[in-house]
C-alpha cells in the first residue's frame, strides 16, 4: 500500500463502519502507526465537524499503538488530542511512556570565581562616577 490509503474523499464521506474495517485492515497490513494516528485523527475532527458519531472511535487501537508500539514522532505530536481514550493512571503512564524524563543531571553545583582579571571595568566605573 502507499503512505496515504485514502482519499480525502474516503475518509470524510465513508460510513463510519467502512473505515473501521479499512483503517483497522491498514494498520495489520502495514503496521504503520504514524499514518494509522493521523487518520485517527482526522476521524477525531470528522466527530467535531459531523453529524454521525465517530467519538471515541476505534479506541482499542489507538489504546494499542500508544501503549504497545514504537513510539515515534507522530505519536508524540499528536499525543494529547487522545487524552479521552484513556482512564488518569493510564494517561499519566502513557505520558510518562511517550516523554520519558531526561537522563543526567546540568544544575550548577557550584559557582567559582574568575580567575581572568577583567580589564577596562574599573576604569569605565570611575568615569562614570
Amino acid at each position: 500500500m502507499t503512505d496515504l490509503p485514502f482519499t480525502q474523499y474516503q475518509v470524510f464521506h465513508s460510513k463510519a463502519k467502512t473505515l473501521r474495517e479499512q483503517i483497522t485492515a491498514y494498520y495489520q497490513e502495514t503496521q504503520n502507526s504514524s499514518v494509522t494516528i493521523q487518520l485517527l485523527l482526522a476521524m477525531r475532527i470528522r466527530n467535531q465537524l459531523g453529524e454521525q458519531d465517530f467519538e471515541l472511535f476505534l479506541k482499542d487501537l489507538v489504546r494499542h499503538l500508544f501503549s504497545k508500539t514504537t513510539v515515534n514522532r507522530a505519536l508524540r505530536r499528536y499525543f494529547y488530542f487522545f487524552s479521552e481514550y484513556f482512564e488518569e493512571t493510564e494517561w499519566a503512564m502513557m505520558t510518562a511512556r511517550c516523554f520519558p524524563p531526561a537522563y543526567g543531571s546540568t544544575d550548577l553545583t557550584e559557582v567559582t570565581e574568575a580567575t581572568v582579571p577583567v580589564t577596562g571595568t574599573e576604569s569605565y566605573l570611575s568615569e562614570s562616577s
